[in-house]
């Protein structure tokens, strides 16, 4: 999933499967460890930015 093209709901989706899968695996390697945990962080940055955008138009649409 390419992140320019991702919404909010598929992003938490994702973050949903990495931690299912970090859970569930007994035997991930440090690579795969580190590449999932490198994709969780990125995909939460962005569904905070998400949020704060989403709060400011809120914010905006109430003190119009």
């Amino acid at each position: 999933m390419e992140k320019d093209n991702k919404t909010y709901d598929q992003a938490i989706q994702r973050i949903e499967q990495i931690v299912n899968e970090l859970e569930q695996s007994t035997a991930l390697s440090m690579d795969n460890y580190q590449a999932l945990a490198k994709e969780a962080k990125q995909l939460l940055t962005f569904c905070q930015k998400q949020l704060t955008d989403w709060e400011n138009k809120m914010n905006d649409v109430i003190q119009n």
